[in-house]
């Protein structure tokens, strides 16, 4: 998706260790225009995909998956969450995850209330490097007997795999900008 691509290189900043900072438009400061035009990306991309929910995992997949459920007739969106809460209620489902960014292991949580067998689901995030994240959402799908229709993702790191790994495993992943390098020394971002 050009749009995403040039604000990337524009407005995100490439930070030691295959870090790169979006937090002026997507995970922080969120620009809703920009997310309302990612959300139609994905479903023209996922056009004649049967979805009846999204999923993501809180906090920075939960904005861009809103605004992208009304693209899908106003799917529900659930997103899990990263920490136990006494709102949390009744059964769940739940595994852990790592975070690549913040270098270390969350649970990941959701109410089995809300993720039914044979539901539609497809998965949000704003980034993909390892897979990590993604992969105890799809643990989570699998619990629950629901199916993975599809991923989409924002921004794939894909000189880190994670995409490529869940390609092999027949998944349908759809990122709207793919890098395939970066330079912390110069910030210079290639795209794939």
């Amino acid at each position: 998706m050009q749009e995403l691509e040039d604000r990337i290189r524009h407005d995100g900043i490439v930070k030691a260790g295959n870090v790169l900072k979006v937090d002026a438009f997507l995970n922080h400061q969120c620009d809703v225009e920009l997310f309302d035009h990612m959300g139609a990306e994905w479903a023209r991309l996922f056009e004649g995909v049967e979805i009846n929910k999204i999923l993501t995992i809180e906090a920075s997949g939960i904005g861009m998956a809103c605004i992208a459920a009304q693209h899908f007739g106003g799917v529900p969106v659930v997103f899990a969450k990263k920490a136990q809460s006494i709102n949390l209620d009744g059964e769940q489902y739940a595994t852990t995850i790592y975070s690549f960014t913040k270098q270390k292991e969350y649970p990941v949580i959701v109410g089995k209330r809300f993720l039914s067998e044979g539901d539609k689901v497809l998965i949000i995030d704003d980034f993909l490097a390892n897979g990590c994240a993604l992969e105890g959402l799809i643990k989570i799908c699998e619990a629950a007997g629901a199916e993975v229709a599809g991923i989409g993702i924002a921004v794939e790191k894909g000189f880190q795999g994670g995409g490529d790994k869940l390609r092999e495993r027949g998944f349908r992943v759809e990122s709207l900008a793919r890098i395939a390098d970066m330079d912390c020394e110069t910030g210079e971002i290639t795209f794939a």
